[in-house]
């Protein structure tokens, strides 16, 4: 018996009923020979861990754009801190942290540079529109590996493409990360908020401190820790109705006071025009894009939908770069 076999059973006996077996996955739309060590989950942990696209996120957008101070969010820090979340979620309810780990590490592949002002331009741009939990799934099934993907397992696919609030994955682990993601962004969004002066603790409404707490560290606690007491034994992941309510409430909050702030956001006009220019140079010279893409072309993939792949997977300083090489005249040097 291998390693990977004794610890597959080692999850029928200790984790919840409720819980996404390993063994009993649905599996990969490509058949693999088993590792000997890693159950699925995890080697699918590693593969998005190791993948170029979850290092990109480090030089992506979380709210404010490409900031010069060292501790706001990035897109990478984001990921980190819902993988966290998730994990202690699912240990406390018994379920497959692996799982819920690599979903946690593969749900924002997809996002764009300049955060969600990108997402909203290359929507309007790309005929099939563009939404960036898609185009995670899209990286890890058809982009990763020069095109080959990375050959996920069914559950972290779909837990993936349906960590919005408008979908719901089919496994706990699955929902663990869909709620984690708010929980998460929610409470750092507010914390680097506060440090750059856009809101106080404050400004925060009463009602939803008296039951949220006041500070990121007691939101923290409540809303992690009611999820865990909500949903333990059961088969659904699920808060209760007052922290539910307090939290969607303190997302419609940051949405008007933050999100959609003209002082936060000032710069999002000129990134959404940046990369628009990089949408129109790339569709009329394709051949300016690595050869992963102008083969996808060749290969019958439409134009628009290459384009935007290319643009999507670049950090924000990278699109910079490529906007400033393409439209920014170089000064005469002799």
């Amino acid at each position: 018996m291998t390693i990977r076999e004794e610890m597959e059973q080692r999850e029928h006996v200790l984790l919840s009923p409720y819980a996404s077996f390993s063994d009993e996955s649905r599996g990969r739309e490509r058949t693999e020979e088993p590792c000997d060590i890693r159950p699925v989950y995890q080697r699918d942990r590693d593969r998005i861990l190791h993948s170029r696209a979850f290092r990109r996120l480090k030089n992506k957008t979380q709210v404010f754009l490409t900031p010069k101070g060292d501790h706001y969010r990035t897109r990478m820090s984001h990921t980190l801190e819902v993988s966290q979340n998730a994990r202690t979620i699912a240990k406390a309810l018994r379920l497959n942290e692996d799982l819920a780990e690599a979903v946690s590490l593969g749900h924002d592949l997809g996002h764009t540079p300049f955060g969600h002002a990108g997402e909203f331009m290359l929507n309007s741009l790309c005929e099939g529109g563009f939404r960036h939990n898609e185009q995670s799934v899209r990286i890890v099934e058809k982009l990763e590996k020069h095109g080959k993907g990375l050959n996920l397992t069914w559950e972290v696919r779909d837990g993936i493409l349906n960590h919005q609030m408008t979908s719901m994955p089919a496994t706990l682990e699955g929902q663990i990360v869909r709620l984690s993601d708010k929980i998460a962004y929610i409470n750092h969004d507010v914390d680097d908020a506060v440090r750059a002066g856009i809101l106080c603790e404050e400004d925060i409404p009463k009602e939803y401190q008296e039951v949220l707490g006041t500070g990121v560290r007691m939101r923290l606690n409540t809303l992690i820790h009611n999820i865990i007491t909500s949903s333990m034994g059961k088969n659904e992941i699920c808060m209760s109705p007052d922290v539910e309510h307090a939290m969607k409430g303190l997302r419609q909050y940051m949405f008007k006071n933050l999100y959609h702030n003209p002082v936060a956001k000032r710069e999002e006009k000129k990134a959404e025009e940046l990369l628009e220019r990089l949408f129109v140079y790339y569709m009329k010279r394709p051949e300016q894009m690595p050869y992963q893409y102008t083969d996808m072309i060749d290969k019958g993939e439409n134009k628009d939908r290459a384009v935007c792949d290319y643009i999507a997977g670049m950090t924000d300083q990278y699109a910079i770069a490529k906007f400033n090489e393409y439209y920014v005249p170089l000064q005469w040097q002799t």
